[in-house]
């Protein structure tokens, strides 16, 4: 999270004019990693829950305050916080093999990346109810049916495509590009902080509790034993 926030960080500072989100690789994101979290909370559970809830809260709020448009290139599964940020971004291309979760009640997390409310406004409650209550996994015609994402793209012609789109983007004047977020963005700027801020304080209480910890180790057990 550390690295992406510094990347948007000299993104906003340089004259580019927006910022291609991609990944290398089959899968775009797999969210926060519960083995890591298991060993960051076992050292010193009250400390390293503040310190992780922070880094989230630092990272959407890095999403949220970016003045330039983002585009993201979803070429695999993306999983977890790297499928609730898709709302924060401006336009969200996938391709045909990606697909999206949020197994958040499985890990005895709440929801983070703004989802409890961007979810709702984009795929209507009830779709965003299974996916952030009982990990719904969507594939990319599903999320672009509902809204998560404007396109689909055939895997193999996936990076032509974007790249053919971002340059045409790239063509229009920076100023109204970022004016045009601007305001597409400022209605509901105040309410994607303040949701972050709830949703990282919550957060920051599981991972705290003895619950929140046996949950991560049950969750790995069953991951273990299925495979």
């Amino acid at each position: 999270m550390k690295e992406l926030c510094r990347a948007l960080g000299n993104a906003a500072a340089d004259d580019s004019k927006l910022l291609l989100l991609s990944s290398v690789g089959t899968v775009f994101c797999s969210g926060l990693e519960p083995s890591y979290l298991i060993g960051r909370l076992s050292t010193d559970r009250r400390k390293e829950s503040s310190r992780i809830a922070e880094a989230v809260r630092e990272f959407v709020l890095a999403f949220i305050h970016f003045k330039k448009p983002i585009v993201a290139a979803i070429n695999g599964p993306a999983l977890g916080l790297g499928a609730s940020i898709l709302p924060l971004c401006d336009v969200v291309w996938a391709s045909e093999r990606a697909w999206f979760q949020t197994p958040c009640a499985a890990l005895h997390l709440t929801p983070s990346g703004c989802s409890s409310y961007t979810f709702p406004q984009i795929l209507g409650v009830a779709l965003a109810n299974e996916m952030l209550f009982c990990g719904r996994k969507l594939t990319a015609q599903e999320a672009c049916s509902r809204g998560l994402v404007s396109q689909v793209f055939w895997p193999t012609t996936f990076n032509q495509e974007v790249m053919l789109r971002v340059k045409e983007m790239a063509s229009c004047n920076a100023v109204v590009l970022e004016e045009s977020k601007c305001l597409v963005r400022s209605i509901i700027m105040s309410v994607l902080e303040e949701v972050n801020e709830k949703e990282c304080q919550m957060l920051k209480q599981l991972w705290c509790s003895t619950k929140g910890l046996e949950a991560l180790f049950s969750y790995l057990q069953n991951k273990t034993y299925e495979k």
